[in-house]
């Protein structure tokens, strides 16, 4: 077979399968983002306790591999719960994520001045409204290019739901390899799929930097 007949013959199923990819990607982040934004107020609250709590899951998520995670919920939570590849897959990418998520927003939280909590706190504002209203829309706003940077490393970890039966790219490129006899050139054009969705998600991820861009300068105008 020729790269443009296998191309030809993995079209349907690289397609679905990179749109699994992308959903696979997206939940996973968005819990992440949750994630994340609880440790990222663990990590600077001043309780001892809770900023232990999220330096040991930063510390144990970020020092161990990604496919050790990812079998620890699959094989571990089978004890007591069962969950398809698909939702295992989110789960502990989205785990794996909050630790990087919650040191992204720990950063852009201290990155805000902080003044304007002084300033909030001396108008009568709560320590959570002044959090809610001044403080966290400016860390959102510095945390989506770290975020973009995120989703784009997310998409790619995702690859590795394949080897708990995911039915993401990678798991489709292995499956076709192995009907076709043609690894190298299948797992070419796979990779040539993850290729176009990073920079498709790259070149969407510029214009929203772009625009917030815009919006900044016209605000401050």
């Amino acid at each position: 077979m020729t790269l443009l007949e296998i191309f030809q013959t993995t079209f349907i199923g690289f397609s679905k399968a990179a749109w699994q990819t992308v959903l696979l990607t997206f939940w996973s982040l968005l819990v992440g983002t949750a994630i994340g934004l609880v440790f990222a107020f663990c990590k600077i609250s001043s309780n001892k306790l809770l900023n232990g709590l999220a330096q040991l899951y930063i510390t144990v998520i970020r020092g161990t591999p990604l496919i050790v995670q990812i079998f620890a919920i699959y094989f571990g939570l089978a004890e007591f719960i069962v969950l398809d590849s698909f939702t295992a897959g989110v789960f502990a990418l989205a785990i794996h994520a909050g630790a990087y998520i919650a040191e992204i927003f720990r950063g852009a939280i201290q990155a805000v001045d902080s003044g304007q909590m002084e300033a909030a706190r001396s108008l009568g504002m709560s320590y959570s409204l002044a959090m809610r209203l001044i403080i966290l829309p400016q860390a959102f706003r510095r945390s989506i290019p770290p975020l973009g940077n995120q989703f784009i490393i997310g998409l790619k970890d995702s690859s590795l739901v394949a080897y708990i039966g995911g039915t993401e790219l990678w798991s489709a490129g292995l499956g076709a390899a192995a009907d076709n006899f043609k690894q190298f050139e299948t797992y070419f054009i796979n990779g040539l799929y993850y290729l176009a969705l990073i920079l498709l998600f790259t070149g969407l991820l510029r214009q929203l930097e772009r625009r917030l861009q815009v919006e900044k300068r016209g605000t401050q105008g």
